[in-house]
């Protein structure tokens, strides 16, 4: 399934799209230590756990902690690969941008931001421009990266 299906509503895509990209940066660069922790769990036997509780004895117990093992490198392997596309389609069209426009998609769209934060003003300050004007080269930079993603509207 291709990842444009993700975001079937273009202008309302391109905006997800750019709020999905930090998180789709630290799966890429965090799924290898993930994947190694997840072996090393699949790999390594279960300490005692001395809790007073009385135990019973899982002859099953390695077999199911590999089963288990190998269900997460199934879902870490998918994830990433997901992430890999997501980055294919998106970062051509993010490097198409120009940096003022990354600044200003950035700023007002990054994972800290929050409805009702003063980003028009960040904005209107860095570009000594009113918070009217802001929000007009926001609305042109997300329609500039929704031709970009999705191609003419």
């Amino acid at each position: 399934m291709s990842i444009i299906w993700k975001y079937l509503d273009k202008r309302a895509g391109a905006v997800e799209a750019i709020k999905d990209f930090g998180s789709m940066r630290f799966i890429i660069d965090h799924t290898d230590d993930e994947m190694k922790a997840a072996y090393e769990k699949m790999s390594g036997s279960s300490s005692p756990q001395l809790d007073g509780m009385p135990h019973s004895n899982n002859p099953h117990a390695a077999e199911e902690r590999i089963v288990k093992g190998i269900e997460e490198v199934d879902v870490l392997k998918e994830r990433y690969r997901q992430a890999l596309e997501y980055m294919a389609w998106f970062l051509p069209a993010w490097e198409e941008l120009s940096e003022d426009e990354r600044y200003v998609l950035e700023a007002f769209y990054n994972e800290d931001n929050e409805y009702g934060s003063s980003t028009a003003d960040v904005v209107a300050d860095y570009f000594q421009i009113e918070r009217a004007s802001a929000y007009r080269r926001k609305n042109r930079a997300v329609e500039k990266l929704t031709v970009l993603l999705f191609g003419k509207p």
